[in-house]
């Protein structure tokens, strides 16, 4: 994410048939890999040196499909690149449509718990991320051939790096669906609150937690879908749902009767560590800055987009955080939704599109893993076969993230954990590593030291943050079952 969620699906970035964002919030193609042989690792790696990705970025021409190929990537008869046709503002456009998801829901929750100086850390957070945006932009730069995340990882790090990249890839994908598939239940569960139970005597489940599994259940035939395309515009509409929150909270403070009185601690140290993995999976968007750079007209502006974006979103966050915060105090819950005056129409709208939105998502989400498990198939198969199979595989994927999320409903810890134990790196330590292995000849002592600091800082908040969120996840699990 994210989208809402981190979105990952903005305005304009998704994948197709791959990854759709995240807003996230965003991924792309290549496998989630394991090293089990030599010769496992050495078929692995061809498959994810020979796959390819579509990627719909908004230019001129409004939703325009790109082809990424990691080989061909992107060239055209003559062997030159694809012409790019977005320009600064749709550049821009796109980075916050990007990054303004899933993290939004909960910015409200972790400056509450960890108080108000912990904004200084949200802020922080967004100056380091953007900073690591503009050295993937600075690596893309050393070479035309790199086209994507995976890319990077290969050139600094070699084939392992390639498949280093993925594997956290994917399981970022995979734990933010959890987390989109959690919000989805919250949500209904607040739509339908007056409701204790739904008439039907056959079910013996709170209606939150059936209603959670009919609609994965109505998302389900999304996966076998072979064109995508109208699913990710529908998806597209994440900037506008994250737009329509921070709009709902603004008018509910105005004009609702809620107000901004509540008083917030000025610092709460034991909840730094698991609110830091909610601010770091704010900003983690960096799997798709690449494609970003690459469809630019004039790819110099690139650290200018970031330069215009990141304080745009980071004024966004800090402000609906106070927001949220003054207005519901210790009251707060995870999710800013939850807490909003229900008879408000503008809060039953967002909460709809809250419900509405991770129903888009899961076919373009899952279909990345699915169709890199499809490739392993023998090549005998038909398209019809490989479809079936790949359909099969994503099917079962949701089925396993349903049942997590109705076993784990616990979205600020899953998602703390996602930010913690992935965004961290993604967003923070990979980016630096890329940097001083492509870049090292050009990098002077102070900057090698800078990149130095902030993998050790990336790496100590990525351990206590995981700690953390693994911690309040057992005590939550264990106090469920007294």
């Amino acid at each position: 994410m994210a989208q809402l969620m981190n979105n990952p699906t903005p305005a304009d970035v998704s994948h197709l048939p791959h990854r759709n964002q995240v807003a996230s919030e965003s991924l792309e193609e290549d496998g989630l890999a394991h090293s089990l042989s030599k010769q496992n690792n050495r078929s692995l790696i061809s498959e994810f040196e020979n796959s390819s990705i579509e990627v719909y970025i908004c230019d001129g021409n409004g939703f325009k499909k790109k082809i990424v190929e990691e080989e061909a990537a992107a060239k055209s008869n003559d062997g030159h690149h694809a012409k790019a046709n977005s320009s600064f503002l749709q550049s821009t456009v796109n980075l916050v449509g990007i990054m303004i998801g899933l993290g939004q829901l909960s910015t409200p929750y972790a400056l509450e718990k960890g108080g108000w100086m912990s904004g200084f850390l949200l802020v922080g957070f967004g100056i380091i991320c953007a900073y690591t945006a503009t050295i993937m932009g600075r690596c893309l730069k050393q070479n035309t051939e790199l086209k994507n995340y995976q890319d990077l990882g290969q050139r600094a790090l070699g084939s392992k790096g390639r498949i280093i990249t993925s594997t956290f890839l994917y399981v970022e994908i995979f734990l933010a669906l959890v987390s989109y598939t959690i919000s989805l239940g919250d949500n209904l569960g607040i739509i339908f609150s007056n409701r204790t139970h739904l008439g039907l005597s056959w079910v013996h489940l709170p209606p939150s937690r059936f209603l959670t599994i009919i609609a994965v259940v109505m998302a389900l035939p999304s996966l076998w879908l072979r064109d995508l395309s109208s699913l990710s515009f529908l998806s597209s509409g994440g900037i506008v749902t994250s737009l329509l929150l921070f709009f709902t909270v603004s008018w509910a403070a105005a004009f609702g009767g809620v107000g901004t009185k509540r008083s917030i601690p000025s610092l709460q140290m034991i909840h730094i560590p698991g609110i830091s993995g909610l601010y770091i999976f704010s900003y983690a968007g960096h799997v798709v800055f690449p494609n970003i750079y690459r469809s630019m007209k004039n790819p110099s502006q690139f650290s200018k987009v970031i330069a215009v974006s990141f304080p745009l979103i980071t004024v966004i966050y800090t402000g609906l955080a106070f927001m949220g915060a003054t207005m519901f105090g210790s009251d707060i819950k995870s999710q800013i939704t939850l807490n909003m005056p229900r008879h408000l129409i503008v809060t039953k709208i967002a909460l709809w599109a809250t419900v509405i939105t991770p129903m888009t998502k899961y076919a373009l989400e899952l279909a990345p893993v699915a169709m890199q498990l499809e490739s392993v198939l023998p090549h005998y198969l038909g398209s019809k076969s490989r479809m079936a199979i790949r359909a099969t595989i994503g099917s079962l994927l949701l089925i396993i993230i349903l049942i997590i999320a109705l076993t784990l409903p616990y979205f600020s810890y899953v998602l703390a954990l996602t930010g913690s134990l992935l965004s961290t790196c993604i967003s923070i330590v990979f980016p630096c590593l890329f940097y001083i292995k492509i870049c090292r000849s050009s990098i002077t002592i102070p900057g090698m030291a800078l990149n130095i600091v902030l993998i050790t800082l990336g790496i100590f908040f990525g351990v206590v943050g995981t700690i953390s969120s693994v911690q309040s996840l057992f005590e939550s699990v264990r106090e469920s079952h007294r």
